[in-house]
């Protein structure tokens, strides 16, 4: 697939870099928002702790990321300024400038907030010291047997570099003296905890939920890591590094081996970005910290709590069903799962909408995937597999199918960042059974959810099509909210097979009927369209724009939708996380409102609603509005034509515009204020009203 090249036909917008956010601190707006979630008291305790760590987790993939893009920029020939003005030093100065009240206001919240609260509710991590004797004796059992034979402390000298140290990783600096010398000088080593040790240590003879962090266990016990020296200190420290992969596919013989041997630097051998550690360590170790990874004081982040919070998930993970939201059972798509009914027979006759996590995956799409599998009329399944779970009954059913007989073929998508690792071992897996493994399109990352089996029926081979907002993934299928469509009409799949003709040869379709497909033609589409209600906006007939995604940041399409409000088309904007678009501004975006909601599940789907004169256009797509889904990966966008359907995704809509529980406005200057409600006005949850619609809630 090759990128088609578009002329904006709003060039007078592009050069003023006041009309864009930043995209970088519009990501770091979001969490804000998500550690509002974490900070409300009417959440349940382990979700704000779970929201308190997703903070963490984004920051993470912040840095590995973006800030690492930010860094390798400043090295370049030529500097680029980003479209809102900003250098990439101006940048990472921004960010480091918005991160410290965040961070601050994060350990705020969990060291005198959430901790203190789990305690009340019977879950404590405890201080070694804090402990009797009997508790003190039985961890120092522990440590010598199964904590003391996986520590390798690395000493530095002469002979000794600074060690290589795995992203991410705990890490534990000692400042020594040795006794048998008078020497004043100061000696340093390191320890890396082993990903293989468990973060929390159980006090399993203590009554309740009681644990010790190991890296208060491993300083406690350190002595008997540096016999015959004086441990003068010890901190913990964590470093963050480049963790973006790129790929020669052009020059791979074998992609798998390629990326396979691509991951390994992402664990130690990219550069440092970051050094977090605490106020305790002393400025001279932090100084040599800082040298041997080749940093800046700038890259440093003072940070008084635990370190590597995402493996607080641990405590998440405690069954204490109190803490946590309200268990729900998705409801059981009952087309599909009704006494007598057929998957496929049901799907011939008639569109059908399922809506994550509502309606239950296993019984809609697991369902469409695994009676295929053992149906004896099934020729072929063919999917997309961008991002699946660990234990995925997908898969299996897969494996299944080519087991029975049936062609599969399967597009495994190895790019898809930070998931790399687990693809490999599916598409190896699949392999082994015989299935045809795709491994995308070369420059191009495959994010595009969609399966088709083709079925031998009485008049002819038929094709059924499954095609999603979201992956092909059972546990974020109960956490993110994502559509997908199960339909049999000709033209999609048509659509469809052409589509994987495309993934899969050499062919290049260009008649779409029901599919708009990046990246050859749905920027070229999504311009159009805004184009298009800009045409048909009068004041007897206003234009209407509703758009739901995750991201807006592609400058033409934020110049089209500048140009649409200053005709007078209303333009409604449900961006949950990077907004690069201003809202609000008079003679420039007035119609303009933006609104992002954060709640129990991530909003994940992607709705577009044109009013086009009356002629209502509704379509769901894998695609942001953002440069790389437009131009740097193979996405899907689908109309939906059935009135019931077109009428449900309105009424989804409806819901989250309503919403005035969870969700923030986009103010023109990139802050966010929560929306709320007057005293005489009802409280509305778009998340809560559909769980109550669809669900079971125990």
């Amino acid at each position: 697939m090759k990128e088609k090249s578009t002329k904006t036909k709003n060039k007078n917008w592009v050069a003023n870099p006041d009309n864009y956010i930043n995209r970088e601190l519009s990501a770091i707006e979001f969490n804000y928002r998500v550690l509002v979630e974490a900070e409300n008291p009417e959440n349940p305790l382990l979700e704000r702790l779970k929201f308190c760590i997703i903070v963490s987790s984004n920051m993470d993939e912040f840095f590995q990321i973006r800030v690492a893009g930010l860094k390798s920029q400043m090295t370049d020939a030529g500097i680029e300024l980003s479209f809102d003005g900003m250098s990439p030093a101006a940048q990472l100065k921004e960010i480091k400038k918005r991160l410290v009240p965040l961070y601050e206001r994060q350990e705020r919240l969990l060291m005198d907030v959430i901790l203190p609260e789990l305690e009340e509710n019977g879950i404590f991590i405890r201080k070694y010291n804090d402990l009797d004797r009997k508790s003190r004796n039985k961890l120092s059992e522990y440590f010598v047997d199964n904590i003391l034979p996986a520590l390798t402390p690395i000493s530095l000298s002469r002979n000794n570099p600074f060690p290589r140290l795995i992203n991410r990783s705990l890490n534990i600096a000692f400042v020594l003296k040795d006794k048998r010398t008078k020497s004043s000088d100061n000696k340093f080593a390191f320890v890396q905890i082993p990903n293989i040790l468990p973060k929390f240590i159980e006090l399993t003879w203590l009554d309740g939920n009681q644990f010790i962090l190991i890296e208060d266990l491993i300083q406690e016990f350190s002595f008997l890591l540096f016999p015959g020296m004086n441990i003068i200190t010890t901190n913990t420290f964590r470093i963050t590094r480049d963790a973006d992969i790129e790929v020669a596919e052009d020059e791979a013989e074998d992609l798998i081996s390629e990326i396979s041997g691509l991951l390994k630097t992402r664990h130690w051998g990219k550069a440092a970005v970051r050094l977090e550690h605490s106020s305790r360590l002393p400025k001279y170790l932090s100084r040599f910290l800082i040298q041997s990874l080749s940093l800046q004081p700038d890259d440093v982040y003072i940070i008084d709590r635990p370190l590597g919070l995402s493996d607080f998930m641990f405590l998440y993970s405690l069954d204490i069903r109190k803490l946590k939201y309200k268990p729900f059972a998705p409801a059981n798509f009952k087309p599909f799962t009704k006494a007598g009914n057929d998957v496929f027979n049901m799907i011939k006759k008639s569109d059908y909408i399922v809506h994550h996590p509502y309606d239950s995956f296993d019984s809609s799409v697991l369902k469409f995937i695994d009676d295929a599998s053992t149906d004896p009329d099934v020729a072929a399944i063919k999917i997309t597999l961008y991002r699946t779970n660990k234990d995925s009954d997908i898969v299996r059913a897969l494996v299944r199918a080519a087991d029975n007989g049936k062609f599969v073929t399967a597009l495994v998508e190895l790019k898809a960042r930070f998931d790399e690792e687990k693809n490999i071992v599916w598409a190896r897996e699949l392999e082994k059974t015989g299935a045809h493994v795709v491994y995308g399109v070369p420059g191009l990352k495959t994010h595009s959810k969609i399966a088709i089996v083709v079925r031998k029926e009485v008049d002819k081979m038929r094709t059924y099509v499954h095609i999603s907002t979201g992956n092909y993934n059972q546990i974020t299928a109960q956490q993110y909210s994502d559509i997908g469509l199960f339909t049999a009409n000709p033209d999609f799949a048509k659509d469809a097979i052409s589509f994987f003709n495309h993934l899969t040869g050499y062919s290049h379709h260009t008649e779409w009927s029901k599919l708009i497909t990046a990246p050859e033609y749905l920027f070229d589409k999504t311009l159009e369209l805004i184009e298009r209600e800009i045409e048909t906006h009068t004041d007897d007939n206003p234009g209407l724009i509703i758009a739901k995604m995750n991201a807006l940041s592609q400058r033409e399409i934020i110049n089209a939708l500048y140009k649409a409000s200053q005709k007078g088309v209303r333009i409604k904007l449900i961006i949950r996380g990077i907004c690069c678009l201003r809202p609000g501004v008079p003679g420039m975006s007035e119609n303009i409102e933006v609104k992002s909601i954060v709640g129990r599940f991530l909003e994940h789907s992607r709705i577009l609603y044109f009013r086009n004169g009356g002629d209502e256009k509704i379509f769901l797509s894998s695609a942001d509005w953002m440069s790389r889904n437009m131009h740097r990966r193979v996405e899907s966008m689908f109309v939906i034509q059935e009135e019931k359907t077109k009428n449900m995704i309105m009424e989804y809509l409806n819901f989250y515009w309503k919403d005035n529980t969870n969700s923030w406005k986009l103010n023109c200057d990139g802050s966010y204020t929560q929306i709320g409600y007057d005293l005489d006005e009802e409280a509305f949850s778009a998340q809560e009203a559909l769980l109550e619609r669809t669900s079971k809630l125990f």
